[in-house]
């Protein structure tokens, strides 16, 4: 059986970026706005409030309805051959992350796709500049933490970092996916990519996530 996957690929994070990762203080750790979408008379002067407003109104339950249509897509006996790889390794985003991390593109194709998987639902929603793109977990998280949308509230659409061992350091996150809904009872429903070497719906324990970060919607659900 194949051993659990992390999200954390270790042929493209170099010792030097996963001691850079551990050693370096967070550039930022504060709390998200209450708000995950963009709001009449909100402060619009952010960084992402001003990336969020030439992009397509998506709205949280939006974006959840495109990553559940992918559940049950699957990947191969090499842990490659999805959607979610194929589309990162042709991405400026690879080009990016490989300078970054080392190797090679082509290197993606039977990494571990968690959060390709993430980053390819904002891609293909148009809001890959609100919700960030990665190969790489704790990197991604440090996103929206420097962009102050890091939290500690299970939010439908939030993306979830989890950490098995239940530290609370962004340098400790093993793993990915999308908050579906906070069952109130000390779990959520997510949906996950990368887990069963798969897209699939989940059920976790809160005592595993480290946070929760909050993409910048640009439409809400409620009325």
């Amino acid at each position: 059986m194949r051993a659990l996957k992390t999200c954390i690929n270790a042929a493209l994070v170099t010792g030097a970026l996963a001691s850079a990762v551990a050693a370096g203080p967070m550039a930022a750790t504060a709390h998200a706005q209450n708000s995950d979408h963009i709001v009449a008379g909100s402060d619009n002067t952010t960084p992402l409030a001003k990336e969020a407003a030439g992009l397509p109104k998506v709205s949280p339950s939006q974006l959840l309805k495109l990553a559940e249509s992918q559940v049950g897509v699957r990947e191969n006996s090499l842990g490659g051959g999805t959607k979610f790889q194929a589309w990162y390794m042709s991405s400026p985003r690879a080009r990016e992350t490989v300078a970054r991390d080392g190797g090679r593109p082509a290197d993606y194709a039977n990494a571990e796709w968690c959060d390709m998987f993430v980053s390819w639902v904002g891609n293909q929603l148009g809001i890959q500049p609100v919700l960030g793109a990665d190969a790489y977990t704790v990197t991604h998280a440090r996103w929206f933490a420097q962009n102050g949308r890091w939290g500690t509230v299970p939010k439908p659409g939030a993306v979830v970092f989890f950490s098995w061992s239940g530290s609370k350091s962004i340098d400790s996150i093993n793993h990915v996916g999308f908050v579906i809904k906070d069952n109130g009872n000390g779990t959520i429903q997510t949906v996950e990519g990368n887990t069963g070497n798969a897209v699939q719906i989940r059920t976790r324990p809160t005592s595993e996530v480290a946070g929760y970060g909050y993409p910048y919607y640009t439409a809400s659900d409620s009325a």
